[in-house]
């Protein structure tokens, strides 16, 4: 009997393939620096881009931020109810399963976390009581209804109980204690320079393509690019500019693009009397804070042109703002419109508020973490002078600029911003400050207006999604009105890959190897 020539040919090239997967490696250039592996330790999207390759979520977010089920399904079986049921045979990367203990411990866990810049006991604040039902279902209660629940938790990762209840930073740091579910195992983490991982062959998400994984740091972005044309990556984040054209022509490389949830803007210090780098011209003490005043912050908005930025700074990178966060993003108010370029009326609203000579401010930027952000900084000081308002640009690393910036050591100071729904964005960057509530982790400026407090509560409690949506809007409108910070533009993200990957752009921006395939 002859052999099916055709079924051998297939067989052939399959084992070929699962050769080729079993031992593909994948390395993929970053844009920032990863401070730490700790999941728990600080909000920052550099490290839980890394962090969510070897932890999972209850809840994930797909491409355009919506909740999707992660390593559980739910229901909520009333407004103050969410019951989670967990995928049976989850194994964490030391082979034990994952129960609802290590559920329970991991939303305990950020209240235990101290030294933190910027923590995740805001997530979890919400929820006032968990109860175990038994080993796959956890009925989490919060005191009033809470419509961004699952937004919250995807931001929380699930740990192991055994292995992290007595751990430190530097055990996570070691992988000592970095044993989660997710579809990597750390091997290494050099700080400043790569992170190493290996494929867990027991996730639960299937089998992936790549056995290996490296994560380098490359934070410049001339050094990014050189990497993947030199071959030393496969895939980069965060494509500069001055790139995208040069690699759009080169049929060795595919770009993705979407327009990302993060808008690019500026805190302005509004509660202390006298902050820091806001002078006379002459350099001395102002009378008062003027950023106090609406029409002031109101004028820096008019004085700045945000289409310029966008189509000369950002090379087409970027959507002029008007709104806390972009069009993709729950709560985003389409009948706001950005601020119009006024320099005339700038200049007049200054002079009404009392400084019809301007003042003088230092303008504080991180200058390797979001695309262009010194040039955008320094085109903004000159639009500023243009309107009466000397400034001056302080840029720094942000592993330097993030622990100044949360000291409040600037008057002025450019942040980008991403979240799954803009009453999520205001609670951090514009309610009043609140650590019992969790509000006003990021408010910067030390803005309060109990009217946009009470917005944001009333949002963030409606579990029908359609007034819930309504409500983020009224929030996004007002504070479009008052004006807590100043809008510049919403980012546009780039990957650049090699021509035989593929990747679905996210509009969180962020990196996901497991959602590299290859073409």
């Amino acid at each position: 009997m002859r052999p099916d020539l055709t079924l051998l040919g297939v067989l052939a090239v399959q084992l070929f393939l699962d050769a080729v997967s079993s031992a593909a490696e994948l390395r993929i250039g970053l844009s920032a620096d990863v401070t730490t592996m700790d999941p728990h330790f600080v909000a920052a999207q550099p490290n839980l881009t890394a962090q969510l390759h070897v932890f999972d979520s209850l809840v994930r977010t797909d491409e355009r931020s919506r909740p999707v089920p992660g390593i559980a399904t739910w229901r909520t079986p009333d407004s103050l109810t969410w019951e989670f049921t967990l995928r049976k045979g989850v194994k964490f990367h030391d082979g034990t399963e994952l129960t609802t203990e290590d559920v329970v411990f991991s939303l305990e866990r950020p209240f235990t976390i101290t030294g933190s810049p910027g923590g995740f006991q805001t997530y979890v604040r919400p929820i006032a009581a968990k109860e175990i039902v038994d080993r796959y279902t956890v009925r989490l209660k919060t005191a009033a209804p809470y419509g961004a629940l699952l937004q919250d938790l995807a931001e929380v990762m699930i740990v192991s109980k055994k292995a992290a209840a007595q751990a430190s930073g530097e055990d996570f740091d070691r992988g000592k204690a970095a044993v989660g579910t997710g579809p990597y195992k750390l091997t290494r983490f050099a700080r400043g320079s790569r992170i190493e991982l290996a494929r867990h062959d027991e996730y639960w998400g299937g089998r992936l393509p790549w056995d290996r994984l490296t994560l380098l740091i490359l934070p410049s972005d001339p050094v990014r690019t050189a990497a993947l044309l030199s071959g030393q990556v496969d895939a980069i984040e965060h494509v500069p500019s001055a790139d995208i054209a040069r690699l759009r022509k080169n049929a060795a490389f595919r770009l993705e693009q979407t327009v990302s949830w993060r808008t690019i803007f500026l805190h302005l210090d509004q509660s202390r009397d006298r902050p820091p780098g806001v002078l006379s011209k002459a350099g001395k003490p102002l009378e008062k804070n003027p950023f106090k005043d609406l029409r002031v912050r109101r004028a820096m908005s008019k004085a700045i042109n945000r289409q310029a930025i966008a189509e000369r700074v950002m090379e087409g990178l970027a959507m002029p703002a008007g709104n806390v966060l972009s069009p993709s993003v729950i709560g985003h108010d389409p009948a706001v419109k950005p601020e119009p370029h006024d320099p005339e009326g700038a200049k007049k609203l200054l002079a009404e508020a009392g400084y019809p000579n301007g003042f003088a401010v230092t303008l504080a930027t991180p200058n390797n973490r979001y695309i262009n952000d010194e040039q955008v900084a320094q085109t903004v000081a000159q639009m500023l002078a243009r309107a009466g308002i000397a400034a001056r640009v302080e840029a720094m690393p942000l592993s330097v600029y993030l622990g100044r910036a949360r000291s409040r050591e600037f008057g002025v100071a450019l942040l980008g911003w991403g979240s799954r729904a803009a009453d999520l964005a205001l609670r951090s960057l514009a309610a009043t400050a609140n650590p019992d509530k969790g509000y006003g982790t990021w408010n910067w400026g030390g803005y309060s207006n109990p009217k946009l407090d009470e917005l944001i509560a009333q949002s963030l409690g409606a579990v029908d999604p359609a007034r819930r949506e309504a409500l983020a809007r009224s929030a996004s409108a007002l504070a479009a009105r008052e004006i807590p910070f100043i809008p510049l533009h919403y980012q546009v993200v780039t990957w650049a890959m090699k021509n035989n990957l593929s990747y679905s752009a996210r509009t969180d921006e962020y990196t996901f190897a497991h959602h590299f395939k290859p073409r």
